[in-house]
Parts: C-alpha cells; sequence; structure tokens
C-alpha cells in the first residue's frame, strides 16, 4: 500500500492539508488522535504513564493530564525523552493497525500525519513519501497564538523543541507551501493527490 508522511511544524496547517487530501479519498492515519485515544480514561498509555510519571500526570477525570505534562516535557529534555519512549511505540502500533483497516476497506492509500516525523528517526523510512507542510516562522506564531490559552512565548517554546524547518526540509520528498491563497492551494492538493494515485497504480 503506497504510504506518503504528513509533516510540519506546529500551525503550518498539518490537519487542514489531511482533511483535503481525506476528501479526495486518502486514508488518514492522524498521530495526534490515536495519542488522544491512548491517553484518554481508560487508554492503553494510563497505567504505564502513571508508572513512569506518577500519579501527578493523571487528571482527576482518569485521563493524562495534558497540560501539566506538557509543561513538564518542555522544560526537562530528560522527561520528554521518557515521554516520547514510552508513547511513540504504542502510537506506532496503533497507527499501524489503524492503517491496515483503512487499506482492507479500499483508500487508494494511506496518509500518516505525523507532527514528530522529522525527529523520530525512522518515520521517514517507513514511508514512501514525506510531504512537508510548510509556512514562515511567523505565521506559525499567529496561528498558534489564535488558540486558546497561547501565547507567543508558548508557541516558540513548542517550535524550539520541534525539528527546525531546515531538517524538515532535507527529508521532506513533497513540499506544500500553506499560505497562499485557498484556490491555488487546493490545486497543489489536487496535484498531490493525482501523483499518489498514479504512484500507488503502479505498485499494484
Amino acid at each position: 500500500m503506497f504510504s506518503v508522511g504528513l509533516t510540519g511544524g506546529v500551525g503550518s496547517g498539518k490537519s487542514t492539508v489531511a482533511s483535503m487530501l481525506s476528501t479526495r479519498g486518502a486514508g488518514v492515519v492522524d498521530a495526534d488522535a490515536i495519542s488522544h485515544e491512548l491517553t484518554q480514561a481508560g487508554g492503553a498509555a494510563i497505567e504505564p504513564l502513571r508508572e513512569s510519571f506518577g500519579q501527578h500526570a493523571i487528571a482527576r477525570g482518569g485521563s493524562l493530564d495534558r497540560a501539566k505534562m506538557r509543561a513538564v516535557a518542555f522544560s526537562d529534555p530528560a522527561a520528554r525523552i521518557r515521554l516520547e519512549a514510552l508513547l511513540h511505540p504504542l502510537i506506532r502500533n496503533a497507527m499501524r493497525e489503524r492503517a491496515g483497516t483503512l487499506a482492507a476497506d479500499g483508500c487508494p492509500y494511506i496518509l500518516f500525519v505525523v507532527p514528530l516525523l522529522v525527529e523520530s528517526g525512522t518515520w521517514s523510512t517507513s514511508v514512501d513519501r514525506v510531504l512537508l507542510i510548510d509556512c514562515s516562522e511567523a505565521t506559525q506564531i499567529n496561528r498558534v497564538c489564535a488558540r486558546p490559552g497561547m501565547n507567543e512565548s508558548a508557541a516558540r517554546r513548542i517550535m524550539q523543541a520541534q525539528a527546525s524547518r531546515q531538517q524538515r526540509l532535507t527529508v521532506a520528498d513533497d513540499v506544500l507551501m500553506n499560505e497562499a491563497p485557498l484556490a491555488e492551494i487546493e490545486s497543489k492538493i489536487e496535484q498531490l493527490h493525482q501523483q499518489y494515485l498514479r504512484r500507488q497504480a503502479r505498485m499494484q
């Protein structure tokens, strides 16, 4: 099954582009959505997180206290590495299972939405193409600041913890600048979609 790894920095518009490709038939598997499922009350990651980080990492309702863990991860690199080492294998396995289901349902290709694709060090070799959603730093900050509870300082901390723009460009096979007029972006997405359909056809 032909697969594409979609990535980009915070605020680049990954979810928007993934949604546009989904409407065209791509089978979308979103790492963030899977992560939320695993860390909700009763999720498969809750007990390992409790054992590794203590009860204070779990909110009163039984889900991961995401705000608290985000603050810990961005202030303590060792804690972030420990958190990622715990979550990433669970997320990857769940994503592979979801991809198998979508393939069986007849999706023409699989789109893995992986914000930390570059940082993981392995995802780029696990997919057939890497699609980077790119934009300027100023645009990233403006978009993140528009989210509830976020400000420029928080946006910059997240950006600093992620791979640099140049690192993402280095591994990208396809780059979509997500700052153009919507009609232009739609046209480019349609071109990418047709390209991926042709590549899938050649694999059959």
